[in-house]
């Protein structure tokens, strides 16, 4: 039987026990302080997922008269189509002019305008809006503002976000699968290369890397092609639109895409030669040169492939990207290492067990490399990303990243499990010499790879019986072998060896142990892997906390200036008809200013002996509020200190007197806090 050993995060067995649980604190303690002062001390603003920060008019604005544009500005760079921002009138027609958006772009202000047409009526009016963010993710939202005042709309605001659907369900399967044949094909490769030399020969291995190969190849197609409808129209038909798919290559993330296509290519060729003249290399020395080439050229392939993911996601954009994207590449890189080696050694355990202990230490060693480097690049992402405790834990990015967290401490505490199994392994005596079993095996000649001495000396001995079954008199009396007999002989012994080598494999505790515990590793790893890709597909914490802020700050009256309208009047006598014009700041609950302007038909203002206001909120049965503004100037009213006890679509009546028996009541809706 012989023995193997699982990769442990920490000092090889022959350190003192009482120094690693130490060691491995210390460790623990050091990491999560640098967490806790990273996220506590806060950065300049950053962003990943645009977000609408601000518009004009704004979300829920009632406008005297209908503006010429409508702007837009975004929390950063967004990409836009020539109908990527739409006005929608009460009918749920076009009000914009069909332009291309203006970019209204000053200084770090990203800000885009739409132009309305002339003369729109009153009413309210819908803004629909759809960009694609400098770090790939498609983006919408959609927001309403009134002329005159409030009205209904047949316009159903979209509630989807860009990027959803059946596309983004088939976008986001592609991406996790992309991500997992990354990590087989780099992983696995590192493993062969690292740690088992000879595992190159070995065709478990051998069909985990090719698969992994063939998985990030059809997902990076499969991305490729759903990349326009992803980001536009979200109909799976438009992923075959030749039109759509140059327009994809033009964009930042499909060059990535492409790129990594290429380098797919010529990870091909590395594969080819790994498992191929490399495999059958004998020549010690002609395959230290050539591992040292394959080490360099797949590490420069890989580092490429992991680049391509870092160029058009969020470390290409936001704060510090000359430095986030390297660190995004290592992480990567620590990821595969890691969670690709781990694969590699289960797929090894199951499938090759002829593995020696020695390529197991190594593997330990890089695990745990990979761990540290996980956790240094980790910690400055997260601060990157989040920044705070209020968005660690108040925003669905910080809460994805605290899960990820618990998943990755779970695959380290069971680690610790197997790195108990490896030591119980290595202190029986599971460190034979794997050449002497491959002699033994050869000399068998018709046991598998990977056959122990105890296993191949009856395997050979039963094969010669039954060669000898197998020989016939021929007509001048010698003997013969009937060759097709020998062949099938031959291969019931072999699955006889087979299973018994299976059987005493499996009956020995320490190694079924140590498998179910590697299993439950690459089972974590697999949970892990989707946490992950859910968190480079979600709005990081700091861009919503920023356009939360934002739209609070926007969306409040007091900082947004005056609410105004215009009421026509005709009292019906003699210089009877005129405008009233209101404004009433800031417009919010509690105290407001109330300023009236009255006008002739002529434009001029109109002296007249009284005007009176009343504010009704009819959804909630409150009011009339009456208020009697005092006459200021000619033409002129005002009144301070108007109440509005709570925020609400305010019916507001103002009654104006031209005579003493000419006077009238006009009312309109207004959007109060």
């Amino acid at each position: 039987m012989t023995a193997t050993t699982a990769p442990h995060f920490g000092p090889t067995p022959s350190t003192p026990a009482t120094r690693r649980p130490l060691a491995a604190a210390a460790l623990l303690a050091a990491l999560v302080g640098m967490v806790f002062g990273l996220l506590l001390g806060g950065a300049g603003p950053a962003s990943a997922h645009a977000a609408l920060t601000g518009s004009d008019p704004q979300d829920g604005a009632v406008v005297a008269t209908a503006p010429k544009e409508v702007t837009l500005t975004f929390s950063e760079q967004v990409a836009l189509g020539d109908d990527s921002i739409r006005i929608l009138d009460p009918d749920g027609k076009r009000a914009d002019t069909g332009v291309a958006p203006r970019d209204l772009q000053s200084g770090s202000t990203v800000k885009y305008g739409v132009s309305l047409h002339a003369g729109l009526p009153d009413g309210t009016y819908t803004v629909a809006w759809q960009a694609v963010s400098a770090d790939s993710h498609p983006v919408s939202g959609a927001f309403t503002f009134s002329v005159g005042a409030p009205s209904k709309t047949t316009v159903a605001l979209p509630t989807d976000q860009a990027g959803g659907g059946l596309v983004g369900a088939l976008y986001d399967i592609a991406r996790y699968a992309a991500y997992a044949g990354f990590i087989l094909l780099a992983g696995g490769s590192a493993f062969v290369l690292a740690c088992w030399q000879r595992g190159a020969g070995a065709r478990p291995l051998q069909r985990l890397v090719v698969r992994g190969w063939m998985t990030l190849t059809v997902a990076t197609l499969a991305m490729l092609l759903l990349r326009s409808p992803y980001t536009g129209s979200g109909k799976l038909a438009d992923a075959f639109d030749l039109d759509g798919l140059k327009a994809v290559l033009d964009t930042k993330p499909g060059a990535a895409l492409v790129s990594r296509l290429l380098l797919l290519g010529a990870s091909a060729l590395f594969i080819a030669v790994l498992f191929g003249s490399y495999a059958k290399r004998e020549d010690e020395r002609e395959k230290r040169d050539l591992t040292f080439g394959l080490a360099i050229g797949g590490t420069v392939i890989a580092a490429g492939i992991a680049g391509t993911w870092a160029l058009a996601e969020h470390a290409s954009t936001g704060i510090q990207p000359g430095i986030a994207m390297p660190v995004d590449v290592l992480h990567l890189l620590a990821v595969a290492a890691w969670l690709g080696g781990l694969t590699a050694l289960l797929v090894a355990l199951y499938r090759t067990p002829d593995m020696d202990a020695t390529a197991v230490r190594r593997f330990s060693g890089i695990a745990f490399g990979s761990v540290i480097v996980l956790a240094a690049t980790g910690i400055y992402q997260s601060w990157r990303q989040v920044g705070t405790w209020s968005a660690l834990t108040g925003t669905g990015y910080g809460q994805l990243l605290l899960v990820k967290v618990g998943l990755v401490a779970v695959l380290i505490g069971i680690a610790w499990f197997s790195r108990r199994w490896t030591a119980r392994l290595v202190t029986g005596g599971g460190g034979a010499s794997a050449e002497v079993r491959d002699e033994e095996t050869a000399a068998a000649g018709t046991a598998p790879a990977g056959t122990t001495a105890a296993v191949t000396a009856p395997a050979r001995t039963s094969t010669t019986e039954a060669s000898g079954s197998a020989e016939v008199l021929d007509a001048s009396g010698a003997t013969t072998e009937d060759p097709a007999r020998a062949a099938q002989l031959a291969r019931q012994q072999a699955a006889v060896a087979t299973a018994e080598k299976k059987r005493i494999r499996d009956a020995d505790p320490e190694r079924s142990g140590l498998r179910r515990s590697v299993l439950a590793e690459v089972g974590v790893a697999v949970a892990l892997l989707a946490v992950t890709t859910v968190l480079t597909s979600t709005e990081p914490a700091r861009t919503e906390e920023e356009a939360a802020r934002a739209s609070t700050a926007a969306s409040a009256p007091a900082t947004a200036g005056p609410v105004e309208m215009k009421l026509p009047f005709d009292t019906g006598g003699q210089n009877g008809k005129g405008t009233v014009r209101m404004e009433i700041t800031p417009a919010r609950t509690g105290a407001n200013e109330l300023h009236l302007w009255v006008d002739g038909s002529d434009g001029k203002p109109m002296d007249v002996p009284e005007v009176k206001v009343a504010f009704t909120l009819e959804s909630k049965d409150i009011g009339p509020l009456p208020v009697v503004p005092a006459r200021l100037t000619e033409g002129h009213w005002s009144a301070d200190g108007v109440q509005i006890p709570m925020a609400g679509n305010w019916k507001v009546a103002v009654t104006v007197r031209t005579s003493d028996i000419d006077q009238t009541t006009i009312d309109k809706n207004m959007k109060i806090g």
